[in-house]
């Protein structure tokens, strides 16, 4: 197997389920872990940012990620959500997973602080000197007010450990310049769900994917299709999966997602402050989309 091989495919960010009252509910954690590697999901991602991370203590953090190992047992990789906007946090985030067996690092651009691209690139220089584990970046400007620029990435590509990055700038031809600027075999996955067949085409190789919490089976099948070459199939389930796409972003995620996940009976209705329960308006129009894919 060549580098970062296993980095493709449908990688699930996988919610954290909760109880009512917002605690974490490890025994239905197990289980949507074996419903994910049943369904065709190649890899867990665990406390990234739909995974709550914003919300989760530093324990609470580190033990989802050293369960999610635990569970996952070597079946497929576990990447371990590791960023922070502070670089110190963002380190001892790393130094932990690392610890606790996570396959690789999944660290978000610093939210709020709004670094420049000097400061991304000593960001994760820092993160990548400090702990050897393999990193993928995370790029997600909607949610952090900062837009990792290509040559910035292309720039990180070439330091050792940082091996790929999460695009979720909102342009599929991202990816493509991306594609021309970073070394040969630098990991280029897609981080929006309803551009992942544009990002393919342009050298994404996988997904990670919000739809795969409610839809592993498609997800796992769509990606698929598109690295068998097979871009016709790939473009007809692509289709079918929209309407979910958009429904599971009608409210702030991971609201509309756990709510689906409730009403398919995979997880009880738990989600922290300052995130609530999904408006009614959006509980119809999300249901509707979960007939129709036979979800529900």
């Amino acid at each position: 197997m060549s580098a970062w091989e296993d980095l493709k495919g449908s990688l699930v960010a996988l919610v954290t389920p909760m109880k009512a009252n917002g605690a974490v509910d490890w025994a239905v954690l197990d289980g949507l872990i074996e419903w994910h590697l049943e369904s065709g999901t190649s890899g867990i991602v665990a406390v990234g940012t739909t995974g709550e991370s914003a919300t989760l203590s530093a324990a609470e953090h580190q033990r989802v990620v050293a369960a999610t190992v635990r569970r996952v047992d070597g079946r497929v990789p576990v990447i371990a959500g590791t960023g922070a906007n502070a670089t110190a946090e963002a380190i001892e985030y790393t130094r932990a997973a690392h610890g606790d067996g996570a396959d690789y690092g999944l660290a978000v651009t610093p939210y709020y602080n709004r670094p420049p691209q000097e400061g991304l690139y000593r960001h994760y220089c820092a993160i990548a000197e400090a702990v050897p584990l393999p990193m993928v970046l995370y790029n997600v400007p909607s949610r952090t007010a900062c837009d990792m620029q290509a040559a910035t990435v292309a720039r990180l590509a070439r330091v050792d450990g940082i091996v790929g990055i999460k695009e979720a700038c909102g342009d599929a031809d991202r990816v493509a310049e991306i594609k021309e600027l970073a070394p040969e075999g630098f990991v280029l996955l897609s981080g929006e769900d309803a551009q992942t067949l544009a990002m393919a085409r342009h050298g994404a190789r996988g997904a990670i994917s919000v739809t795969a919490n409610v839809a592993p089976g498609p997800m796992a099948a769509f990606c698929a299709a598109f690295l068998a070459g097979d871009f016709g199939e790939a473009q007809d389930l692509d289709a079918r999966l929209q309407p979910l796409h958009e429904g599971l972003f009608l409210e702030s995620s991971p609201i509309p997602t756990k709510w689906a996940l409730a009403e398919m009976g995979r997880i009880e209705a738990g989600i922290r402050l300052p995130l609530i329960e999904l408006s009614s308006g959006a509980q119809v129009e999300l249901r509707e989309r979960l007939v129709a894919l036979g979800l529900l």
